[in-house]
C-alpha cells in the first residue's frame, strides 16, 4: 500500500485524518519517534504524556505514538481517556511535553493528534509541528517504523490524573458557597461524559456541590449516535435547549468532543454568545487580580478580532487592559504569554486562562458562569444582558472563486460609507456613530484551506446588522 502523505492531513494546529487510510498504527508510531527527536530530546525533558478520547481508534493510536517515543529512549506515561484540556493540565503540572489523540467534533471515521510542549505550550506548523511532519515522512517512507531503533528503550508507565485534574480546577472556582443550580449538561457522547461527573460531581470522590447535574448523552461513544459533537452547528444545541426549558433548568452546557470548548444556554433555552461569556469571565478574572493587589491597569486580557465590540468596551471599564490579536488559539496563546494575560476569550467558545498555563480549557469557563449565577439571584439571561450589547450576525461562509476581488468589492463599499480599516486578521471595517448611521463593523476573512470567505457583522441594532450584514454578502457573492 502506498505510503500515507502526511502534509494532506497536518494541519495548520494539529493532527486530522481519516484511519485507517490516513492516520494509523504505522503512522502514530512515526509521529511519536518524529516528536521525541524534533521536540522532547531538544526541550531536555525525559518524555511525554499522552491521553486519549472516546473513539474507538484513540486506544491502539497512542500507544502506538508511544511506542515510537519509547524507541527514542524517552518515557511515556499514558494517562487513558480524558479531554484536551485534562492532557494541558498533565502536560502543566507533570511539566512534560504532551500528545492528545483527537478528532475533537470530526465524525466518527476521523482521529487526530494535538501536540503541546512541556507547561502546555502549542505546537502548531510554525512552532514544531512541521519539523515532526517530515521527520515521520521520512521515517514512513525509508520503512524504519516497523521497530525501535538502536539503544535503550524508554518505560511506559500508566497514571490516572482524572482526580487531580479535578481538584485543581476546583481550587481555581469555588463553587460550594452559591445558591443551589439545576444544569443540564450536553456532552455529546465525547469527553465531557467522563470530566463533568468528575468536576461538577462527586465520581472523583469529591465534596458534592449545590449543583443538580442533569445528564445528556454521557455515555462515550465515539460514533456519535445522538448528534455531532460540535455546539458551534445551531442544530446541535437543539436537543440541549428543548431539555433546559423542560427540566426547568438555571442553564445549560455543550461541549464539544474533546470537551476543550463549552457553549452556555439560558434559563430561556436561548444561546449566550461566546463573547459574553468571554467578558463574563474577564470581569471575574480582572476583579480577583485587583482583590490580589494588582492594579486593573496592568491586567491584560486578550480577544481576537471577531469578538464582539462589547468585550474590550468591558474590559476597559473594568480599567484592565484590552489586547487584540488574530483568530487562532496559537495566536491567543502566543499573545497572552507575551502580555501575561490573565485570560483570553474567541467568538469559538475557546477560553484561556493563565491559571491554566495559558491553554484553553471549557470547564473552567463553565464553572466562571456557575460561580457567578450562583452568587447572586437573577437568572442567567438577565446576568447575561449586560455583556450582550450588540446585534451580530454570527460567522457566514461564502464560496468564492476570486477572493481578494471580492474582498476589495466590500473595501470600496464600505469605504463609500465613510468605515475605518484594519487588516490584522482579514479585512476589519469600523463605522464609527453618526446621526446618520448607528455603529457597525464587519471582518472578512479567507479561508487557508478552502475557496471560503469569512464574514463576521456587527451593528448597534438588529436592522443595521441585517442591512450591513445583506448589502456586504451580496457584494462577496457577486449579486450586485
Amino acid at each position: 500500500m502506498p505510503k500515507p502523505v502526511l502534509s494532506d492531513f497536518v494541519k495548520a494546529y494539529d493532527v486530522r485524518g481519516l484511519v485507517p487510510d490516513q492516520l494509523n498504527v504505522d503512522v502514530a508510531w512515526a509521529l511519536g519517534a518524529a516528536f521525541a527527536q524534533t521536540v522532547i530530546a531538544p526541550e531536555g525533558a525525559s518524555g511525554v504524556v499522552i491521553g486519549h478520547d472516546m473513539r474507538p481508534s484513540s486506544p491502539e493510536l497512542s500507544r502506538a505514538f508511544a511506542a515510537g517515543v519509547t524507541a527514542q529512549g524517552l518515557d511515556a506515561t499514558l494517562i487513558g481517556l480524558c479531554s484536551t484540556d485534562g492532557l494541558y493540565y498533565a502536560s502543566g503540572a507533570l511539566d512534560l511535553p504532551g500528545a492528545m489523540f483527537t478528532a475533537s467534533h470530526n465524525p466518527a471515521q476521523y482521529n487526530g493528534i494535538k501536540l503541546c510542549r512541556a507547561g502546555a505550550r502549542p505546537v502548531g506548523q510554525d512552532s514544531g509541528l512541521a519539523d515532526v511532519s517530515a521527520l515521520a515522512q521520512q521515517l514512513l517512507d525509508t520503512g524504519t517504523s516497523a521497530g525501535p531503533v538502536d539503544g535503550p528503550v524508554g518505560d511506559v508507565v500508566e497514571r490516572d490524573l482524572l482526580t487531580d485534574y479535578a481538584v485543581f480546577l476546583r481550587g481555581l472556582v469555588d463553587l460550594s458557597g452559591g445558591r443551589p443550580l439545576k444544569v443540564v449538561v450536553d456532552a455529546g457522547n465525547g469527553m465531557g461524559g467522563h470530566t463533568v461527573p468528575a468536576v461538577l460531581g462527586t465520581a472523583a470522590g469529591l465534596p458534592e456541590l449545590p449543583l443538580e447535574v442533569v445528564p445528556l448523552y454521557f455515555e462515550l461513544d465515539g460514533t456519535f449516535p445522538n448528534h455531532e459533537a460540535n455546539p458551534l452547528e445551531p442544530e446541535n444545541l437543539r436537543d440541549l435547549q428543548a431539555a433546559v426549558v423542560e427540566h426547568g433548568a438555571d442553564l445549560g452546557l455543550a461541549f464539544d468532543g474533546d470537551a476543550d470548548r463549552c457553549f452556555v444556554i439560558d434559563e430561556r433555552g436561548e444561546p449566550v454568545s461566546p463573547s459574553a461569556v468571554t467578558a463574563l469571565v474577564a470581569t471575574r478574572e480582572v476583579a480577583k487580580e485587583v482583590a490580589a493587589g494588582t492594579s486593573a491597569a496592568d491586567v491584560a486580557v486578550v480577544y481576537n478580532v471577531i469578538s464582539s465590540a462589547a468585550v474590550p468596551e468591558i474590559i476597559a471599564e473594568q480599567g484592565a487592559r484590552g489586547v487584540r490579536t488574530r483568530v487562532g488559539h496559537s495566536f491567543i496563546k502566543a499573545e497572552m504569554a507575551r502580555e501575561d494575560a490573565v485570560f483570553g476569550g474567541e467568538h469559538s467558545a475557546h477560553y484561556y486562562f493563565r491559571d491554566f498555563w495559558f491553554a484553553d480549557t471549557g470547564m473552567l469557563a463553565a464553572m466562571h458562569v456557575l460561580a457567578a449565577l450562583g452568587e447572586q439571584a437573577e437568572p442567567l439571561s438577565r446576568l447575561t444582558a449586560a455583556y450582550s450589547r450588540y446585534a451580530a450576525s454570527g460567522e457566514i461562509n461564502s464560496t468564492v472563486t476570486d477572493a481578494p476581488a471580492a474582498t476589495a468589492r466590500v473595501r470600496e463599499w464600505a469605504a463609500d460609507q465613510g468605515a475605518e480599516f484594519d487588516e490584522l486578521d482579514g479585512l476589519t471595517a469600523t463605522h464609527a456613530v453618526t446621526p446618520d448611521c448607528p455603529m457597525w463593523w464587519l471582518n472578512l476573512r479567507a479561508s487557508n484551506t478552502e475557496p471560503l470567505l469569512r464574514l463576521n457583522v456587527e451593528a448597534a441594532d438588529q436592522d443595521t446588522m441585517t442591512q450591513v450584514r445583506d448589502d456586504v454578502l451580496a457584494l462577496v457573492r457577486g449579486e450586485r
